[in-house]
């Protein structure tokens, strides 16, 4: 009975927020339980970087705080043997990159443990 109405109350709750308002509660929570993604980045046909490890991808945003950038930046592992996993000389690094110029594919991590 009490999972139930958590699950009323939550309801209730997204019910009355905006989209926007949404999305900033869906991405706490999945900032809170953490996630696995992967970035592919790709020259032309050819896989050239990968970053594992992920738990977000972010918009830049210009300094008054208005107009977002063309660019997502981040925090990941570089996976230098594109092996989906963290090897001892592979360190958590920040990257970026645009979002004009770029190929690339955001995905959870379907090898992991």
């Amino acid at each position: 009975m009490k999972y139930f109405k958590t699950v009323i109350f939550l309801s209730i709750l997204f019910s009355g927020c905006t989209q926007e308002g949404q999305n900033k509660i869906s991405r706490a929570f999945q900032n809170w339980t953490g996630t696995n993604g992967v970035l592919d980045v790709y020259a032309g046909d050819k896989l050239v970087k990968r970053f594992i490890g992920i738990d977000k991808l972010t918009t830049a945003i210009s300094t008054d705080g208005e107009k977002d950038r063309p660019y997502r930046y981040g925090y990941g592992y570089i996976d230098l043997n594109f092996n989906f996993k963290v090897d001892e000389d592979e360190k958590k690094i920040y990257f970026e990159f645009s979002d004009y110029s770029t190929s690339y594919i955001f995905y959870e991590n379907y090898n992991s443990k």
